[in-house]
């Protein structure tokens, strides 16, 4: 097969070839450069503390924008509703976070969770959750980072079955007393400010996305493929001719032999 390749007209069809993948491959590269230099590095201004009211509406899912938005809140907290939300990680260490029950004055009427801080032991967390009732007043000013609601988790078998381990509003309205057919924020604020007796929460900024086109990406290996495909199509002429070449090679010999026996003549 090596001699049928280093033929002058298959070796004129390898630099075809070659020519033709080169050609896809700088069109790949353009497509590749194209799909960088469209990316789209996508920067909200979470860290401006921005009015709550602007940010999110009750009774409507979180959307994306307003996710680790900094804001601020102000509303009345209904004592009694603070609950122990415990296995909450700080720089790695497991706490837990009193998550109190506010009611938004400063825009749409609704529910909101406020997590007010982290300590790693329960009796402190419930004693300070208990001095910021006492201490709230009418209305209370929070500020702090948005969130959105996390999924109800079922305890263990063997556990607590009133434990739980998530800010999930979806199981906090259930706990909140009379708290029936009534809006509520489907999200949470982790205060930046923690009360008395409490560390403040790490909630760092969320990290910069990066939107690449994907088209583009795509038609990039879509040119690559047909480059390695111009290379492979000159290989598979050669051997298709190398397997022909020796088909009538074969048939010649066959023939021969056979007129030889006719004639009784020795096959040369």
């Amino acid at each position: 097969m090596f001699r049928m390749m280093v033929r002058p007209k298959w070796v004129l069809a390898l630099l075809l070839a070659l020519g033709i993948a080169a050609g896809f491959a700088l069109l790949g590269q353009w497509q590749l450069q194209r799909a960088v230099e469209s990316s789209v590095v996508i920067e909200r201004p979470t860290e401006e503390v921005r009015p709550f009211a602007g940010v999110a509406e009750p009774d409507v899912p979180t959307e994306q924008a307003a996710t680790a938005q900094m804001v601020e809140v102000t509303g009345v907290v209904v004592p009694g509703d603070t609950v122990i939300v415990e296995g909450r990680l700080n720089d790695g260490v497991a706490g837990f976070w009193p998550v109190a029950h506010l009611e938004v004055t400063d825009g749409a009427a609704g529910g909101l969770p406020v997590a007010l801080g982290w300590v790693a032991d329960e009796a402190t967390a419930r004693a300070a959750a208990e001095r910021f009732e006492a201490d709230a007043g009418a209305e209370v000013t929070i500020t702090g980072r948005f969130l959105p609601s996390e999924a109800p988790v079922v305890p263990p078998e063997d556990g607590d079955p009133f434990a739980m381990t998530t800010v999930a509003v979806a199981q906090l309205v259930n706990i909140w007393a009379d708290y029936d057919d009534r809006p509520v924020y489907f999200g949470y604020v982790t205060a930046a400010e923690p009360v008395a007796g409490l560390e403040a929460i790490v909630s760092p900024p969320p990290e910069l996305a990066v939107e690449f086109n994907w088209l583009n990406i795509f038609y990039a290996v879509e040119w690559v493929v047909f480059a390695g495909f111009a290379v492979f199509l000159w290989y598979r002429l050669v051997r298709d001719a190398v397997e022909r070449e020796r088909d009538e090679a074969d048939e010649a010999g066959e023939t021969s032999g056979r007129a030889s026996k006719e004639t009784g003549t020795p096959a040369r």
